[in-house]
């Protein structure tokens, strides 16, 4: 159900595993790099973290030579970025992980390209799924309707031996279990209420800035106003401002430049005052934290849940096609296991441990927001003693380059979360005053020697 990143990704999985994978897909598939109404952040900034290059490489191998000659920007972190955080600019010392910055629209394109080339995999285009058949004990198949326009078209059945829920954050697979008799599954949310909007620009001669190829201003408790802009691979610009609820960024032209004050330092606003927009801006509001406990006991077989529609991040944070590509990993690895057999529940719970990083990282910094609400907004005892130590490792992220080498590749999702309690970096969170950093937005990189300091 979905022929989306994780959609597609997961029937390149299963592809190796059965005589015939049907993608049900609710839009028309766009003739090239487009992007389409079924993805609803598919105007917006996107990026993919380097733990999300890595698993997808290892399931379409030399994707990321294909990205690279279709001209996404691989950018280095920090050299290539001026970043804020906390109240505090990173030093750019030399990059220590990388991200690509070019369109959704674009990367889903060559990803779609290499998994639909597959004979055993088809796709129904144009096509609502519109509930499920099965009991309490196992999904059978889904109901199907032509998205006609028609709204008294009948449904009619496709049988499966397994369905993968591959919708997205909208998903109405919940409502679709209950109906069979199931059990609907245990949601966990955050809710910050951010909203943003995003725009595209051209800038002098299509560059940011002299050396720098992006910003970004992230978001805090202190500091509630985020935005950026990252290179496309057309040689602009896709900025980004976002605010909470009450305060929600406009989509109108000038408003929208305006709004950019509102971030800690001007080189954003004063940049986008010269810079050509090529777009109007599109507005998102949809941005909670939602996990949905598909993995617990009880639940029917013949039933999976992947990418957002297992669990959905706050965009800000960029994770979602990095754990798409990662869940179709752990798929993978998980049917491939001669130790134990691949049942419903196990490979559900390997799905939800490939997601697990990213909600911590997007949880745990959404529950300190202002006004976050949720069901999962209480941590209890043990998140306040690791918010207590994170603390310290983002004030110290900026100025030193072992503890923000360790941070980023956590936030990249290329590190366990344990990498930040390595000896080099608990002595320096725990004993170490926090390093100097620049009080003005860095201009340029610094030397390779920088790292040593």
């Amino acid at each position: 159900m979905g022929g989306s990143l994780a959609g597609l990704l997961a029937a390149h999985v299963l592809a190796g595993h059965a005589d015939r994978v049907t993608v049900v897909e609710r839009d028309r598939f766009p003739d090239g790099a487009k992007p389409r109404p079924g993805v609803p952040q598919g105007r917006h900034p996107h990026v993919l973290l380097q733990g999300g290059q890595t698993a997808l490489e290892s399931l379409l191998p030399g994707f990321l030579a294909e990205l690279r000659e279709a001209g996404a920007p691989r950018v280095g972190m920090p050299a290539d970025m001026v970043l804020w955080q906390s109240g505090r600019w990173f030093r750019r010392v030399p990059a220590s992980t990388h991200i690509y910055t070019g369109s959704r629209a674009q990367l889903e394109e060559l990803v779609r390209r290499r998994v639909l080339a597959n004979p055993v995999i088809s796709v129904r285009e144009g096509t609502d799924v519109v509930g499920f058949l099965g009991d309490a004990t196992r999904v059978r198949g889904v109901l199907v309707r032509d998205r006609s326009g028609d709204t008294r078209a009948e449904s009619r059945p496709l049988a499966a031996d397994l369905v993968v829920d591959a919708s997205g954050s909208g998903t109405k697979a919940p409502q679709w279990l209950a109906a069979i008799g199931a059990e609907r599954p245990r949601e966990e949310t955050i809710d910050t209420g951010l909203a943003y909007a995003s725009r595209v620009y051209r800038g002098t001669n299509g560059a940011l800035d002299g050396e720098t190829r992006g910003y970004y201003a992230y978001p805090d408790p202190e500091q509630v106003h985020a935005g950026g802009a990252l290179p496309l691979e057309d040689g602009s610009h896709l900025v980004i401002v976002s605010g909470l609820r009450g305060d929600e960024p406009p989509t109108g032209d000038d408003e929208f430049v305006t709004y950019a004050k509102r971030l800690p330092h001007p080189p954003l606003h004063r940049w986008l005052a010269e810079a050509e927009p090529l777009s109007p801006a599109f507005g998102h509001r949809r941005t909670a934290n939602i996990r949905r406990r598909h993995d617990l006991p009880g639940r029917p077989a013949g039933f999976l849940a992947t990418g957002d529609a297992l669990c959905t991040f706050n965009p800000i944070y960029g994770q979602g096609m990095a754990v798409a590509a990662m869940s179709a990993v752990a798929l993978r690895d998980a049917l491939a296991d001669r130790r134990r057999t691949p049942t419903t529940r196990r490979v559900q719970q390997a799905l939800l441990a490939a997601s697990r990083l990213a909600w911590d990282i997007s949880a745990g910094a959404d529950r300190k927001m202002p006004g976050a609400v949720g069901t999962a907004v209480d941590g209890g005892p043990a998140d306040q003693v690791a918010g207590w130590y994170l603390s310290r490792v983002q004030e110290r992220a900026p100025g030193d380059p072992v503890v923000g080498r360790a941070f980023r590749a956590v936030l990249t999702l290329s590190e366990p979360i344990t990498a930040l309690f390595a000896p080099p970096v608990a002595r320096a969170v725990l004993f170490g005053p926090p390093a100097p950093t620049p009080t003005e937005p860095p201009a340029a990189p610094e030397e390779p020697g920088a790292l040593a300091q």
